[in-house]
């Protein structure tokens, strides 16, 4: 059953929010992307699930839901043959009753580190390259079998691209497969397996200049990949934005994202931002002048990504501060022990400028088709 504007206002007033009357309550940020054409995401997982005010704040603002973790291979499949399914079969049952579309997050997260334990130990025998490609199609027919046609959009190969070199990064598949034609081959399968999704490649890459290396080398996988024929019709923008250690002027910077996305698009490929947040460590740790500086950048970004048609999906990684993994990501704290604000809502679910500098992006993007 779908949240009610009176159940919403009722959650939110237990959950501590300041209560709204409905002539105040701005129009929602799905309101707004549907208008244009875009689709209004957000990333949910783990007990904010089961928190009541959060998803009726979800429920009222979007109509595209990505799980934070319950959808990855350590997950689904955390010891071999053994699949814990329930959590994402919940998410995505509220997300139907909710009218939402679902994004698959992801088959293959490509870094060593991040694939399941089991699989980094696995005994690939006499004929490794023929193992390695049998376990691979294993977990993606599984996966794609079980979830079926519930998943609008896949990211079929998360993160391939090491930022610091631009090279592919090495896991025991590409070790044993070759790096693009694993990945290719993830791609095949995915289109045979799940014929009606998006296949999207997901990568954080960033339009600074420390960024450079990484975008040329996300850029280079898609050029192989088209060049392949592999059937990927989609590049994620994580969106990870904000204040980095090594950030170029604001000039400098839109003029690289403008020219990285033009060679994307150039390939006939469609933009996704996935996983919107703003880093905020170095701006001041006043709260007003903070959201004001994290709502600019946000402006900033979105105005220019926004502009590209081809861009119809957005979605948030969490709307509250208090659900947002930066809270906890120990390599880029605020030195001042400061919580981060990187998102458009609080603690206490209430909308902050950077909700506002949200809908006015998209209110000021051009109509997609």
């Amino acid at each position: 059953m779908k949240i009610s504007r009176r159940s919403f206002m009722a959650m939110m007033a237990a959950a501590g929010a300041a209560p709204l009357h409905a002539a105040e309550m701005p129009e929602p940020l799905k309101v707004l992307g549907k208008r244009k054409g875009i689709n209004i995401g957000n990333a949910i997982g783990g007990r904010y699930f089961h928190d009541p005010a959060y998803k009726a704040l979800m429920a009222r603002e979007c109509n595209m839901l990505v799980a934070e973790n319950e959808g990855k291979w350590q997950a689904l499949e955390p010891r071999p043959g053994q699949y814990n399914f329930g959590p994402a079969d919940a998410m995505y049952a509220w997300a139907k009753e909710q009218g939402m579309l679902v994004r698959g997050h992801n088959l293959v997260w490509q870094e060593a580190k991040w694939l399941p334990k089991w699989v980094n130990e696995y005994d690939f025998g006499a004929q490794p390259a023929k193992a390695a490609e049998a376990l691979l199609r294993k977990h993606i027919v599984t996966v794609c079998e079980h979830f079926g046609s519930a998943i609008h959009s896949y990211d079929v190969v998360n993160e391939a691209v090491d930022p610091k070199t631009g090279g592919l990064r090495s896991n025991v598949f590409t070790e044993r497969m070759g790096a693009v034609e694993q990945i290719d081959l993830a791609f095949r399968l995915a289109r045979e397996k799940a014929p009606g999704a998006q296949l999207v490649y997901n990568d954080y890459m960033r339009g600074d200049e420390g960024s450079a290396k990484h975008r040329a080398g996300v850029l280079k996988l898609l050029h192989d990949l088209k060049s392949r024929g592999t059937p990927v019709q989609a590049l994620g923008l994580q969106s990870h934005i904000g204040s980095w250690d090594d950030i170029s002027t604001s000039a400098t910077y839109q003029q690289e994202w403008r020219k990285f996305l033009d060679e994307v698009t150039g390939m006939g490929l469609d933009l996704l931002i996935t996983e919107f947040d703003v880093n905020d460590r170095k701006l001041p740790a006043d709260v007003k002048t903070r959201d004001a500086g994290v709502a600019a950048l946000a402006r900033d970004y979105l105005d220019v990504t926004l502009s590209y048609p081809q861009c119809k999906d957005f979605l948030m990684w969490g709307m509250a501060d208090n659900v947002s993994w930066l809270q906890g990501w120990d390599e880029a704290p605020r030195t001042d022990g400061q919580k981060m604000r990187p998102t458009p809502f609080d603690a206490e679910l209430r909308a902050k400028p950077l909700r506002d500098a949200i809908a006015a992006a998209i209110k000021a993007a051009p109509q997609r088709a």
